[in-house]
């Protein structure tokens, strides 16, 4: 399979395959569309099966990065990269630096922030090599927190939508996933009186929900069939697939994790379900609009502009029910619209 016909080529602008055999790196950055300004999206390091794996995941991503930024209001195109993680890799220090050096040579055309698997201190090392990085230390740094501020007021939303009430007090909800974005989720949620149902594959990160918000713990594989009102999928992708639709009891689908549905029919399967999903890119687009006032970096006005997640998410509801269709849909129309009308 060659790249151009890839499933999930989408017309990306550029791919480019980067390899260093000192460090170990191996890394694929996905260029996605730059009609409204230079690409920007994070670095994802993970452990993935196949390389084939590696480019679907980063195909995918970018892809997300550009619709994420359109909606968000954002002069950034859409980019994603990842590295591909393995045992062998002796200096992560090393790594980053030839990370780094890829990113340089694509001259400010692509900027990388963190995303799983990634911390702000790789992101300073591979820094020291580039400019082109954002989600720096002493400016916008973690983007974690804001995009749990902006998945929160997006599961408001949809409660707000679907039953008409603003508290989420009383109401049950799985998450799953807890480790940086999803603690600060559960934290949002418990301080509001929700009962929290978490999974995660990393024991610390559920003993830390379990103290202090009181937390249920279920295994990975029994998250699905909670009897919640709201799911959150905040780890990685794919949840929402053909296996795991059928043992979904929540009425609702918002989470933090990137590219939730494993194919696009999933969003038809769910509306089918009356099953109220919060696309992706919309409700997770907190931690990228932190990185836009890197420059100049402002908590306040970040935070500001992350509580406009509310009101876009309204509008994609409300404009679906309108039309009849998914709500995922109506999220890639709007998009499209403003990407279109940047390269005209």
């Amino acid at each position: 399979m060659t790249v151009f016909n890839h499933i999930s080529f989408d017309e990306h602008e550029q791919v480019v395959f980067c390899q260093d055999k000192e460090s170990g790196l191996k890394a694929i950055i996905a260029i996605h569309n730059t009609h409204l300004g230079p690409a920007v999206g994070g670095c994802r390091m993970w452990n993935y099966a196949s390389d084939d794996e590696a480019l679907n995941d980063v195909l995918r991503l970018s892809r997300g990065m550009t619709y994420k930024n359109a909606l968000a209001g954002l002069k950034m195109g859409g980019g994603k990269s990842v590295i591909i993680d393995n045992p062998n890799i002796q200096d992560r220090k090393a790594l980053f630096r030839a990370f780094g050096r890829c990113i340089d040579s694509l001259g400010g055309k692509y900027y990388s922030a963190e995303d799983v698997g990634v911390n702000t201190a790789d992101i300073m090392i591979a820094h020291e090599e580039t400019p082109y990085m954002a989600g720096l230390e002493g400016k916008s740094g973690d983007p974690s927190p804001f995009t749990a501020l902006g998945t929160y007021l997006g599961i408001k939303a949809a409660v707000k939508h679907q039953r008409g009430i603003d508290s989420l007090n009383g109401l049950k909800m799985s998450v799953q996933g807890v480790g940086h974005v999803g603690y600060y989720l559960c934290r949002h949620l418990h301080n509001e009186g929700v009962k929290l149902i978490v999974t995660d594959i990393n024991q610390a990160s559920l003993d830390r929900v379990v103290t202090e918000f009181g937390a249920e713990i279920v295994s990975p594989q029994d998250i699905y069939h909670q009897d919640v009102d709201v799911y959150a999928p905040c780890a990685l992708g794919a949840t929402i697939n053909d296996t795991t639709i059928p043992l979904i009891k929540a009425t609702i689908v918002a989470g933090c994790a990137n590219n939730q549905l494993a194919e696009a029919r999933h969003g038809d399967e769910l509306k089918a379900l009356n099953i109220l999903y919060a696309p992706d890119y919309v409700i997770n687009a907190g931690g990228i609009i932190n990185v836009s006032f890197e420059k100049n970096y402002d908590a306040a006005l970040s935070t500001q502009k992350v509580e406009e997640i509310y009101e876009t998410l309204m509008r994609v509801f409300i404009q679906a029910d309108e039309q009849n269709c998914t709500t995922t849909s109506v999220a890639d129309e709007l998009a499209r619209t403003i990407i279109h009308a940047a390269k005209e």
